[in-house]
């Protein structure tokens, strides 16, 4: 059974501060590293305890190079590097599962720690066919694409809760942290978040035939609205159509080109 995990930073615990994620201030986001291959290799023990028989696991935070590589668990396989010919590259059909590890809650989460989709600086919002997704979405749909369903999800207790409401309540969700605002939150310590997060994964395991692939409706009719209309001015679209000063609205024929605005 191969496993394919995709990781991303702002919901890793310990973290509550973009300047650990995003600015790459040596001290603050060496520390972070440290945290995320915490719970990243918490996610793998438990993948291969449950029944895994391969797991790559995606560097998807940014540009890639958060991994500490000699700190990989040594089963696991990871992917990460520039130029990337897809976003959840080397994924393809011939996997079993997905585990999405340190996901953030949407853009506009009120109780959601660091909360944004795809840009924190841009304040982005995404829907397709009507529906508001964050990057947990995203990564849903491209999964669904070569027909590989979600099994898990790691996160703050906001992003936990977006999971149970889009992808149903078959997939194993575990919080490491609770919310008060976008950069303050009650956080489990790590030690602790990466133990749930072993058995998350195992337990995920056995769920595999119970959670479905997420699909929708093609084509789907995209909508992607930003901040301000001075973002907006710096956009150049690829397929999308500007309606008014904020909004680009796009038809996209495969799951795989969702973010192709």
């Amino acid at each position: 059974m191969k496993v394919y995990i995709v990781t991303d930073l702002e919901g890793v615990s310990g973290i509550c501060l973009f300047e650990q994620t995003r600015e790459k201030q040596p001290e603050l986001y060496e520390e972070a590293r440290r945290l995320l291959m915490g719970e990243v290799n918490a996610a793998v023990e438990g993948c291969f305890e449950g029944g895994a028989s391969e797991v790559v696991v995606l560097d998807g935070h940014g540009g890639g190079f958060n991994f500490i590589p000699e700190e990989v668990h040594p089963r696991a396989q990871f992917i990460t590097g520039t130029h990337r010919p897809t976003w959840l590259v080397g994924l393809d059909e011939s996997f079993k599962a997905v585990l999405c590890i340190g996901f953030h809650a949407m853009m506009g989460t009120s109780d959601g720690v660091l909360h944004h989709t795809q840009s924190s600086r841009t304040e982005s919002r995404y829907w397709y066919n009507g529906i508001e997704m964050g990057e947990l979405g995203q990564v849903a749909l491209v999964c669904g694409h070569y027909n590989v369903p979600v099994v898990m999800v790691s996160g703050d207790k906001a992003t936990c809760d977006e999971a149970k409401k889009l992808l149903g309540d078959e997939i194993v969700t575990v919080s490491v942290k609770e919310g008060y605002s976008r950069h303050c939150a009650k956080m489990l310590p790590p030690k602790r978040a990466r133990e749930l997060i072993r058995a998350g994964a195992a337990e995920a395991m056995k769920r595999v035939e119970r959670c479905k692939p997420f699909k929708l409706k093609l084509p789907i009719e995209g909508v992607l609205r930003v901040g301000s209309k001075e973002i907006a001015d710096q956009i150049k679209p690829k397929r999308a159509k500007r309606v008014d000063d904020v909004t680009f609205v796009a038809t996209f024929e495969s799951a795989l080109d969702i973010l192709d605005f």
